[in-house]
Parts: structure tokens; C-alpha cells; sequence
């Protein structure tokens, strides 16, 4: 079984995507299998948590396109306080958010702040004393130029 913590992470992820879907933030070809998932997610942990204010401030800010950490950790709080005296639910909790994962190509990749994420293979190739990178903070240094003039072989 899937931590409680891990398990309500997803589905608060899945949670903000359907209410973006909700306010027509999303792509226009949305795989109905997974937008079926959604739904079936969002109903049982709305069916769960009821009039929980986290919930309904979540739906808000992903519609409104920026939610805040404190609320997506409100609402993970809820839903794994939920799953640890509700074993059914949690039961019932991982098996969407599994349904999702497979349905879901980009179930796997995540990305956060000043990083790259990819869901196949990424090729970086640099040449003649340069530099390549996805993502590079701070300076980069090649060590010293070569001296000018024609190229030594």
C-alpha cells in the first residue's frame, strides 16, 4: 500500500487538475478515461470531506490558476486523517489514484522551480569547450579559453 501521506498527495494533485479542467485551464483533448478518473476521485473525497473549507478553497484558487502550499497541505492533512480511520476509503482512495497514474502519461514526471522534467529520454550534447544543461544555478567554468589562433591538432 501507498503512504498516506504519498497517496493524499496525488490526489490533491489530481484535485487541482480537475478543478483547473473545471475552470477551462486545461488542454482542449483531455483522455476521457482520465477526466472519468478525476471525476470519480473528486467525488469520493468530496463525499468524504464534505463542506471541509480546505476543499472548497482548493476548488477556488485552482480555478482562480494559483494555489498556495498551505492549502494544498490543508487538504493533504484532511484527506490522510481521513484515509487513517477510514480504511475503506483508503482503500478505495489508492485504487483511483492508481487508475489515474496508469491512465495518466505524465503521472510520472514532476517538475518544481528552476528544473527540467521530462517523461522520456532528454539529450544534452555540447562541443568546443561549451556548456550544456537543463537547468545550471550558479557560474559554470570550462577552464581556461584555448589561446587564440589556428587550432592545434
Amino acid at each position: 500500500m501507498m503512504g498516506l501521506e504519498l497517496l493524499a498527495g496525488y490526489a490533491v494533485a489530481y484535485l487541482v487538475r480537475k478543478a483547473r479542467r473545471v475552470a477551462g485551464r486545461a488542454d482542449a483533448e483531455v483522455d476521457r478515461t482520465l477526466d472519468a478518473g478525476m471525476d470519480r476521485l473528486h467525488e469520493l473525497i468530496g463525499g468524504k470531506l464534505g463542506q471541509d473549507r480546505a476543499l472548497a478553497k482548493l476548488e477556488q484558487e485552482a480555478g482562480a490558476g494559483e494555489v498556495s502550499a498551505r492549502t494544498i497541505e490543508r487538504v493533504e492533512l484532511a484527506i490522510a486523517d481521513e484515509a487513517e480511520s477510514d480504511q475503506g476509503f483508503a482503500a478505495r482512495l489508492e485504487e483511483l489514484v492508481t487508475a489515474l497514474q496508469a491512465a495518466d502519461p505524465t503521472a510520472g514526471v514532476t517538475a518544481s522551480d528552476h528544473s527540467v522534467a521530462a517523461g522520456r529520454d532528454v539529450n544534452v550534447h555540447a562541443e568546443g569547450h561549451g556548456v550544456a544543461g537543463g537547468v545550471i544555478h550558479g557560474g559554470v567554468s570550462t577552464g581556461n579559453p584555448p589561446p587564440p589562433g589556428p587550432a592545434s591538432a
